[in-house]
């Protein structure tokens, strides 16, 4: 399936190709939370990094959040998460991560094409919500205090729901 999104004020527009379109997973974690998730968490969904189209990219800014590390507690070092969003307007566009060099991680905010409604969700990254934050849990619903070992792919395919080619 081809998604197109943009920014708010139009100045970047992009197009990919991705085969799990649902927008399912809620990451509640304070870098999403902050950068781009107005509700208390921010969905994404994931793409092709090969085929990327981004039209107004000098309009574009990478963030990069300082997170604990894991190595050294105490101590924080720069995440590899690439996050991009305009830096006009600042809106969030997508997360690239080199540890997944192949993909990129689209913010379903940012998309202009509609996405199908995901027949469930799943909470992550809940140990560390905001307090004021009450998530939405339905019956269907899976919730994880840190990230969950399904990833995007195996969700997609455990509910039939992965895109052809």
């Amino acid at each position: 399936m081809q998604i197109e999104g943009s920014c708010h004020c139009g100045r970047v527009r992009f197009r990919a190709h991705t085969r799990t379109p649902y927008p399912y997973m809620r990451c509640y974690c304070s870098i999403c939370r902050k950068t781009a998730g107005g509700g208390g968490y921010a969905i994404n969904i994931m793409a092709e990094a090969d085929g990327l189209e981004v039209d107004g990219e000098e309009n574009l800014s990478v963030y990069q959040a300082l997170i604990e590390d894991e190595d050294h507690p105490g101590e924080r070092r720069q995440s590899p998460g690439r996050r991009h969003f305009c830096k006009h307007c600042g809106s969030a566009l997508w997360v690239q991560d080199p540890r997944w060099e192949q993909w990129i991680y689209p913010f379903a905010s940012a998309m202009d094409t509609p996405l199908p409604i995901p027949p469930e969700h799943t909470h992550v990254m809940l140990d560390f919500r905001a307090p004021w934050c009450e998530p939405n849990i339905q019956q269907n619903d899976k919730e994880f205090p840190r990230y969950p070992a399904e990833a995007i792919v195996d969700w997609h395919q455990r509910l039939g729901l992965l895109q052809d080619d």
